[in-house]
């Protein structure tokens, strides 16, 4: 079996994590009533609309990281730190529906993984410059 299904898998598990983030803020526009193409409203309705956003800003380092440390390091290694994203960006999203402070523990959670496989990704590329 080719060993990037895993990658595949948690990529496609952290769309799911993204559009589940986008769903819980479509749900709270209609029950703040904000109609489009507004953004603000009360703060519990920009809570949800902000777990959303900033999930949508980690993607972008998080998807191409996790590819990048998966053909530069190891791709199931790539998948088992990537899979610990998908629950802390969940946890922060919760927390965030809940208060802005409430974010920070899943937050603080789900850089690790972040971190790790851009970084990771850049030394395993660098060692690749110098075989042997």
């Amino acid at each position: 079996m080719d060993a990037y299904v895993y990658p595949g898998i948690v990529s496609s598990l952290a769309l799911l994590v993204c559009y589940y983030t986008l769903l819980r803020s479509g749900v709270a526009r209609r029950r703040f009533k904000i109609e489009p193409p507004a953004h603000s409203g009360p703060e519990e309705y920009e809570r949800y609309v902000r777990a959303h956003q900033n999930t949508v800003e980690h993607l972008v380092l998080f998807l191409p990281g996790l590819w990048l440390f998966s053909y530069a390091v190891d791709p199931v290694w790539g998948a088992a730190i990537g899979a610990t994203w998908l629950p802390a960006r969940l946890f922060y999203a919760h927390g965030y529906y809940r208060s802005a402070p409430a974010r920070r523990p899943g937050l603080l959670a789900s850089m690790p993984a972040v971190y790790i496989l851009v970084l990771g990704s850049l030394v395993g590329f660098v060692i690749k410059l110098f075989p042997g």
